[in-house]
């Protein structure tokens, strides 16, 4: 990819519809504290947000800083072990090579895909140091406040890197300033940014640290339930399967994963490398953390039922993305639902002046609506929380966010769609006229 950096034309800068100005600046200062205050509910006020709530009205801003937890070098030690351990994996395991979409500057990325790979010997290699008793995961779960104090700081120290790199050492063509220190920081200045070559930076934080900190933590509260009480809950049992169901989902698809609106529109900022750095490993690991202490006994039957309607979103989520992906990598020549696929020849001008021709699937899932597949994704979230029972509203925090977000995310691909697409984009939301779910939006 090319080395210069530009103004970024603001067609390439797709802003949520729910995130003013102001409101940055609100999500910058509230989501740090925000954090502490999760795992704080989820580990010492039994899940309970009135609890949380009622400590620090009576305890004021004294209390909430007594509460959150310094960083320290243990969990720095811990953080810095499993981010050089997956950055490893990332560039020396063997790995074939994937081409991303062809950027709005003409650019096409190169990445090396071998996310599976990484992803089994990171959890192979997990389970051996707690199985030989060479490490111990309880120590994780022991010092998580410590860690994600860590993260926090240490993830917008990073993010003020890309910020920089943005400015005097962009990787591609695709950044540039919008001339406004809040948004470029918060969006991002680049697209595409690496370290070297081969090292991507969003692969990294999106995937090989978020995602893969997502199976691990998992994994972690799963023994240390086993080590407090000699057993783990079905309950836990349940909700540790379908959350790893649905990671190994996503390696084995993780390089469509780098076309989607994540990697191919959102720049590496704030936005996207913070929350992948911290609000993952905090907030998507939620429902399980509050589990460790809070085990529920589901029984046989119901244990079982969740777990096969968790697979059953989980399966709907891969099969509406690898058909698109068939769709895509035959150019429409395919099956879909055993008939040949219904579809819109589309045209779109590129900001270099190139004329593209993309192919628009309008049958089988994506004709039921035109962001069918986070149906699947929030119903597999709420079956992976649902063990948790309904004592407490706070392990659902995952599950109402996730909803935001993906509706949020949706509109936001309409509208860059539209932008692209222009007519044809029409004739497809006449074809498909539901954004989300069918019949009703």
């Amino acid at each position: 990819m090319g080395k210069s950096a530009k103004k970024s034309n603001t067609r390439e800068l797709v802003h949520s519809p729910f995130l003013t100005y102001a409101s940055m600046l609100s999500l910058l200062s509230l989501c740090p504290p925000f954090v502490i205050l999760l795992w704080y509910t989820m580990t010492s006020a039994h899940g309970s947000i009135l609890q949380t709530f009622h400590y620090l009205y009576n305890n004021g801003l004294h209390g909430f800083i007594n509460i959150w937890p310094k960083p320290t070098p243990t969990a720095f030690k811990l953080i810095a072990s499993f981010a050089a351990f997956e950055a490893s994996l990332q560039l020396l395991l063997p790995a074939s090579t994937v081409y991303g979409p062809i950027s709005p500057n003409g650019n096409i990325p190169v990445y090396k895909a071998n996310g599976v790979f990484a992803y089994f010997v990171t959890l192979l290699t997990y389970l051996s140091l707690w199985w030989f008793g060479i490490f111990n995961p309880s120590i994780v779960y022991d010092h998580l406040g410590e860690i994600f104090s860590a993260l926090i700081f240490g993830s917008l120290v990073f993010c003020v890197f890309l910020y920089i790199k943005g400015h005097v050492a962009p990787s591609s063509s695709d950044s540039g300033s919008s001339g406004n220190f809040i948004i470029d920081f918060y969006w991002g200045m680049e697209l595409y940014p690496r370290i070297g070559k081969h090292f991507d930076i969003k692969v990294f934080t999106n995937c090989r640290f978020g995602m893969m900190a997502w199976a691990v933590l998992t994994v972690t509260y799963c023994i240390k339930q086993y080590e407090a009480n000699g057993k783990v809950s079905d309950s836990m049992l349940v909700n540790t399967i379908l959350t790893l169901v649905y990671v190994t989902k996503f390696f084995w698809w993780e390089a469509g994963y780098w076309n989607t609106m994540d990697i191919a529109h959102d720049r590496a900022g704030f936005y996207i490398c913070w929350g992948c750095l911290v609000w993952v490993p905090s907030v998507y690991t939620s429902p399980g953390m509050y589990l460790v202490n809070h085990p529920v006994h589901l029984g046989t039957q119901l244990a079982l039922s969740i777990l096969v309607a968790g697979i059953l979103c989980i399966y709907i989520n891969y099969d509406c993305d690898r058909q698109r992906q068939e769709f895509r990598r035959t150019n429409g020549k395919c099956t879909v639902w055993g008939k040949a696929p219904s579809k819109i020849d589309a045209s779109y001008t590129t900001t270099t002046g190139e004329t593209k021709r993309s192919l628009l699937l309008t049958s089988g899932w994506w004709g039921l609506a035109r962001h069918f597949h986070y149906v699947p994704e929030i119903l597999a979230a709420f079956f992976w929380t649902v063990p948790a029972l309904f004592n407490n509203f706070f392990p659902y925090f995952y599950v109402i966010f996730l909803t935001i977000l993906l509706f949020d995310r949706a509109k936001r691909d309409d509208d860059r769609c539209r932008s692209k697409y222009g007519k044809y984009w029409k004739l497809y939301c006449d074809k498909v006229p539901y954004r989300v779910i069918p019949g009703i939006y």
